[in-house]
Formats: C-alpha cells, sequence, structure tokens
C-alpha cells in the first residue's frame, strides 16, 4: 500500500448508540485482497487490503444487519472484488458498482444477479482522469430499465457548473457525502443552499448524510461542523437519506476514524427514533431490497 496510506481502525469502540433492528451501513467497500484482487492499473492510490470478512466483523461489532458495497476507485470498472463480498453476503449485502459505456447488455444482468443494484460515476477531479459524462449518459437509461439508480461523487464547488447535467438523469440519483459541503462556510449560505435547492427541486435525488471524518475541519472525535448540515438535510428530505460508515475510510490523511463514533454521530444528525429507523432501516431497504 501506499507508504503515507492509514490502516482502518484495529479496534473500534463499541458504539454507546444501538441501531435499531435490520439497520444498514449503506455506504462501504472492500478493497482487495490484492493477491486475490488486483487493484486496477490507472488507481491514484493503493490502499490496504480490507476483506469482506472483515467488513462482515465490523458490521456485527456495530450492531448493524445488512451492508451496502460500493466500488472504490482503486478497482476501477473491476467489479470482481465486490461480486464476491456479495456473492458471500448470504443476502445481507446489496452493491454500487462502477462500469464502461461498452458494458454488455448480459454484464448488467449479471451484476444484478449477484446483487448490485446502482452505478457509481466520480466528478472528483482529483480521482479521475476525465470527468465522465459521456459515459454516464450513455448508461443512465439503460440501468433504469433495471430499477437501478446512480450514485454521484463531487465537490460542493464544482456543482453549479455540473447542476444541469444532473438534473437531467432520468432515474434515482444519490449524492454521496452531501456534496462535499465547505462546513467552513454558513449552513444557509450559497453553496450548500445550491445542493438543498437540487435536493428540493428534484424529487428522485436522495443524499447520503456520510463521513464527517471527511468533511470536518474541526476533527475528531465529535465533528462539530458537520452536525448542522447533516442534520438539515435529515430532517428536510427524511425520507430520501442514507448512512454508511465509509469503512475502510480511503484516502484519510489526517486521522483514522473509531468507527464506534461515527455510529455514536447518528443521534445528533437524526434526533428522534421515527428519523433514525428512516435512515437506517426504512430508505436503504426500500432503495436496496424492493424485491
Amino acid at each position: 500500500m501506499d507508504p503515507d496510506w492509514l490502516p482502518f481502525h484495529p479496534a473500534p469502540s463499541k458504539p454507546a448508540f444501538v441501531p435499531p433492528q435490520g439497520a444498514v451501513d449503506a455506504h462501504c467497500h472492500v478493497f482487495g485482497p490484492g493477491d486475490e484482487f488486483p487493484f486496477a492499473p490507472e488507481r491514484k492510490y493503493t490502499p490496504c487490503d480490507a476483506s469482506k470478512d472483515a467488513l462482515w466483523a465490523l458490521r456485527d461489532h456495530l450492531g448493524f444487519s445488512r451492508n451496502v458495497i460500493v466500488q472504490a476507485t482503486c478497482h476501477g470498472a473491476d467489479n470482481r472484488a465486490l461480486v464476491d463480498a456479495l456473492r458471500h453476503s448470504n443476502g445481507l449485502a446489496r452493491g454500487v458498482a462502477t462500469v464502461k459505456r461498452d458494458v454488455t447488455d448480459a454484464e448488467l444482468a449479471a451484476l444484478h444477479a449477484a446483487g448490485v443494484r446502482g452505478v457509481r460515476f466520480n466528478f472528483v477531479k482529483r480521482l479521475v482522469d476525465a470527468l465522465p459524462f459521456d459515459a454516464l449518459a450513455g448508461i443512465a437509461a439503460r440501468v433504469e430499465q433495471l430499477g437501478w439508480h446512480i450514485v454521484i461523487y463531487f465537490e460542493a464547488a464544482e456543482l453549479p457548473g455540473l447542476y444541469d447535467f444532473f438534473s437531467s438523469l432520468p432515474t434515482t440519483v444519490v449524492v454521496d457525502h452531501m456534496g462535499r459541503p465547505d462546513v467552513s462556510r454558513p449552513v444557509d449560505g450559497p453553496e450548500f443552499e445550491l445542493f438543498v435547492k437540487l435536493m428540493a427541486e428534484h424529487p428522485h435525488f436522495w443524499s447520503k448524510v456520510t463521513c464527517p471524518e471527511r468533511l470536518s475541519v474541526a476533527g475528531p472525535p465529535d465533528y462539530d461542523d458537520v452536525v448542522p448540515f447533516a442534520r438539515r438535510i435529515v430532517e428536510t428530505f427524511p425520507d430520501r437519506v442514507l448512512w454508511g460508515s465509509d469503512w475502510p475510510h480511503p484516502n484519510m490523511k489526517s486521522h483514522m476514524p473509531d468507527d464506534g463514533k461515527l455510529v455514536d454521530f447518528i443521534p445528533r444528525i437524526a434526533s428522534t427514533p421515527e428519523l433514525q429507523r428512516k435512515l437506517l432501516v426504512d430508505n436503504p431497504m426500500r432503495l436496496y431490497w424492493s424485491d
């Protein structure tokens, strides 16, 4: 792995918050193991191995029941590690894949049979060689026919230039990490208001209220500066939000979070049992296990 790579927390704490029965960690990853599932030649980073078995152990330790595994950029469009994890999950995991524009219908059908229910497109410039406008436009209608959704990853500063393109997408769209807001700016300032507008005017848009450790300027253990942003999205759009751990936390440079503390962040952004159940059970089950 890269010499500056931070391995995931070796002994996360047991969270004080007990998730509702059936809770879903709706954003996590598997990496390799690299000797079995090699990383992509075009990758921007080489991570530590983070196996499916380690993910299942973390799920049980944190008090969750299911996982949604998102294909990481280090594996490119080679979804073999993801598919292997899904096939060994006993139906307790679904997946979000990365595909290229020339993916065949047979390949999409095989991914669906394995448990994939979405495709992810990365618009973070530092993580990709070219923004995937053409690939996404070509794939969107095809995955809509499968009942899949699209996941998009971008940074808040780029949203004005992407807004019209994103708004035109035909199927359910899930935004990673609230569009990565700059939490040093006001929660009611123009930058975050544009994201709220996107959610409000386009009811097929959902948001993951994830990664306080990635967004925070204040830092651990409380990530206080992220709370107002995530709480606003949860309370304004309670039926279109998801939570995930982001384990094993790719590309974290400043610190490696304690996953138990990340779970304890949940009641600070979803303050009632009703909001917690929507966030952790009802919404992810509707999106990923509707069949």
